[in-house]
Order: C-alpha cells, then structure tokens, then sequence
C-alpha cells in the first residue's frame, strides 16, 4: 500500500478513501462503568483509570448524547467546515448497560450527516444481543458500525497485573464475533507498561495484523493522580521507559504492523493537569514528530517488517 505521507497508513487516508470527503469524530459520553468496577469481573477498574476514565475532552454524561453531538459538531462544522461525523461514545463500557438502554442512546444520535457510530468497550463485554443491535442501527439508519476495544497488551501477566479483567483469548473470541457482522474494529494497545519489552510490542503488532483488525490506537501511559497506578508510582514499584525507547517501540511496532491497518493515533493528548506523568512532559504533537522523524532516519514504514503470515516458511 503507497502512504501519501510515506511511513503509515493514516486515519485520514481512511476516512478520506471511505467517505470521499473529510469526517470528523465527535465524542459524547453517557452514565457508565465497567465489570472490573462493580465486582463483575473485578473491582477498582484498571489500575491507570480514573473516576473519568478515558474521556477527559467529552461533555457531562448528564446531558444527552445527542445534545452533546450538535453541540460539539457545531462548533466543529464552523472552524473546519466539516460536514459529516463519526459519534464516538467513548468512556468506559458502553455495551455493558441495558439493552433497550443501549439502543435508545446510540438510536438518538442517528440524524443527518452522522455517517458512522462508534462504540467503545471491552472484549468481554461484547455478545450477539449488541451487535444485533448495532447491524439493525447500520441497515435503518445506513451508518457504519465502528467497535473500539481496549486490549491495551497481548502480555497475559501484564494484563493481570494492571488489573484488566480480561485476557487475550476475550479479545480473539470478540473479533471473531465482530467480524461476522462486517463491522469495523479499532484495537487500543498501550506501549510503554512497565512490565512490556519490545518483545510483548512486536507480538501485539503480529497478533492484530493476523486477526485483520482495521484500526489501531496507540496510547503511551500516564499516570493520573489519586489511581491505584499512582501510588505504585509514588512507592517506586516500578520505573517509567524514557522517551527515546517509546519512540523505539512505536516505530518497531509499527515496522511489523500490516500495511492494511490504518493508525487512528501514534500518541494521545492526556490530562497534565491531573497527571503526576505525562507524555515525558511532551506536546503530544513534538512526540509524534519524534517517531516520524525516526522512521525517515531509519529509511522504514509500516509493515517493513510483515513477512510472517500465510505460510511464510514455507518455500
């Protein structure tokens, strides 16, 4: 695949190839939590989550998601002249409330110039009442269907020990799931857990280029305060990778991710504010210079290094 900027397939290009013109994703948030809260799966949720979880850029999830989308779309429509949108209903997991409820709140945002939904959860959040859900969603409304699950490491010991809840085997079985209803599926991976090696990266770039997932989100961690996480932190449990080798890692990741999985993001935007690390003290934008810039230097691209599928041993 020929990149327009020459290293990785972008978000854009996707949207760009799918659309035919510019989307903009929205992001809303409704009253949620998660099963490794409420003593489902476990309790305290993931160790580097706080009582926000993921979306400190959303809205209150006391006004409706649909208030929240023309709010922010209109904004969005006037400064970038934009004139289709993605709904991204993004903290924690959406798909573990009611199922009337569940219909009801993504149903509402199904009006003009919403061309896609996007859902996201966990994999052992995911089963065939949703997505029966979704794909009715998709042929009423003719909107796309986007699942966002966090996996966030293919380490089973990691993955414990941040207190996921999960395995890599709910992960598998929910793409499996997925895919028979044809809906796109965007994987978050972390990069920079302190109990990852380049090894661990390199195999989360094999096991999702495998699987056919579309997108990726990659995330380096930070450490927001009053978290379970941050008193590991402040006790020295552990020690933060340096920016060097987060660069390293994505470029490594990267180099043995297939060319056909589009990047939703090399680096997220985090809440400094609220944070006791974040980003290496960085712009998010300086860091993700950083990796492309390594990647010119290092004369490579995505899936330089993806020569391990379809029987690559044999002759």
């Amino acid at each position: 695949m020929n990149y327009k900027n020459d290293l990785y397939y972008t978000y854009s290009e996707f949207l760009l190839e799918t659309y035919g013109e510019k989307v903009y994703k929205i992001p809303v948030s409704i009253s949620n939590t998660c099963p490794n809260r409420d003593g489902k799966s476990g309790w305290g949720g993931c160790i580097f989550c706080g009582d926000a979880g993921a979306g400190h850029e959303t809205l209150s999830s006391e006004i409706t998601p649909l208030e929240q989308f023309k709010r922010n779309s209109e904004y969005i429509s006037r400064k970038y002249k934009a004139n289709k949108f993605i709904v991204y209903f993004q903290d924690f997991t959406n798909t573990y409330m009611d199922a009337d409820a569940f219909r009801s709140n993504l149903e509402q945002v199904c009006v003009e110039n919403v061309v896609g939904i996007a859902v996201s959860t966990r994999p052992d959040c995911i089963n065939h009442i949703y997505l029966d859900i979704l794909k009715v969603l998709e042929e009423k409304y003719n909107v796309r269907i986007y699942l966002e699950m966090g996996l966030q490491t293919v380490n089973y010991h990691s993955l414990i020990k941040i207190n996921r809840g999960h395995t890599l085997a709910e992960f598998i079985d929910a793409v499996g799931m997925i895919k028979g209803y044809g809906f796109e599926i965007c994987a978050h991976l972390i990069l920079n857990l302190p109990w990852d090696d380049e090894v661990d990266i390199i195999e989360g770039a094999k096991i999702l280029s495998a699987l056919k997932i579309s997108s990726v989100k990659l995330h380096a961690l930070y450490i927001e305060k009053n978290t379970a996480m941050a008193e590991m932190y402040e006790n020295n449990e552990f020690k933060m990778i340096d920016l060097e080798n987060y660069v390293n890692r994505v470029v490594s990741f990267l180099e043995y991710l297939s060319p056909d999985i589009c990047i939703q993001r090399l680096i997220g935007r985090v809440p400094q504010e609220n944070s006791i690390f974040a980003n290496w003290d960085r712009s998010w934008w300086i860091i993700k210079d950083m990796i492309e810039d390594k990647m010119k230097e290092s004369n490579t691209r995505q899936g330089a290094k993806c020569h391990y599928l379809g029987g690559a041993a044999l002759r």
